[in-house]
């Protein structure tokens, strides 16, 4: 089974791709098409990885202050790189709570984690603007075991879940909601729904979405999805979103 995506997806059939990788379902398992599949993914993360670079380098630019959300807004380091654990931490998280799909595998291995939260100079509402934040491996909290925080969450989940038939599948926790990102009360975290063996899988927010799609959305906005602010301000994630690539 193959459909020459790696080679059309690099053409610029992405959309057709992807769409022909989700009518697959889990097929895109089979042992004759699991390579191409997951080169395709790669190559969807190297593109996501060049606009995340592209993206960290513009704000340093502009001055921009990449901090926690929280009151004493502690520097933070926006990108950190897959680690030399994170090949084997992926194979983890698909045994453990697996299938995962091959999007955010390929995400940890080859992306890693992402902080944009921060304040811009001439931009004061950014924060409020949804920044993106996927974090997997960890990186950004050295103190602390991303997977003991995972299996911590998936025994909760199970308990709350276990006599409740509708209850929603578990979710790895990948970022909060865009209210916790601006330091205000909010609702549960984005996240990623699992078991699922699909190319790519569907990412819990305010909206579901595909990862991909989802992706897609918050590079056409520079990383600042949300428009906030003046309409001086909303020049600068059109700025910041210039010759970014589609994934």
């Amino acid at each position: 089974m193959t459909g020459d995506w790696l080679v059309r997806y690099r053409a610029g059939e992405r959309g057709q791709v992807w769409d022909e990788l989700a009518q697959l379902g889990d097929a895109v398992r089979d042992p004759d098409a699991l390579e191409e599949v997951q080169l395709v993914c790669d190559e969807m993360a190297r593109r996501a990885r060049h606009n995340v670079e592209v993206i960290v380098q513009r704000l340093i630019r502009d001055g921009y202050r990449f901090h926690a959300n929280d009151d004493e807004q502690t520097p933070v380091i926006p990108h950190i790189p897959p680690t030399p654990a994170a090949v084997e931490y992926a194979a983890w998280l698909q045994e453990r709570f697996g299938p995962v799909p091959l999007t955010l595998l390929s995400w940890v291995r080859i992306v890693g984690d992402v902080w944009l939260v921060g304040t811009h100079p001439d931009w004061p509402l950014s924060a409020s603007a949804d920044p993106l934040v996927i974090q997997v491996e960890g990186s950004h909290y050295p103190h602390s075991s991303m997977r003991f925080h995972y299996e911590y969450e998936w025994e909760q989940w199970r308990d709350r879940s276990a006599d409740n038939p509708n209850a929603r599948p578990f979710q790895l926790t990948l970022a909060p909601d865009r209210y916790h990102k601006d330091n205000v009360s909010g609702g549960g975290p984005y996240g990623m729904a699992v078991p699922d063996a699909h190319a790519d899988g569907l990412f819990v927010a305010e909206t579901t979405m595909p990862f991909v799609q989802y992706l897609n959305w918050v590079f056409l906005r520079g990383g600042f999805p949300f428009l906030t602010g003046s309409s001086d301000a909303l020049q600068i994630p059109d700025a910041l979103a210039e010759d970014l690539l589609p994934l």
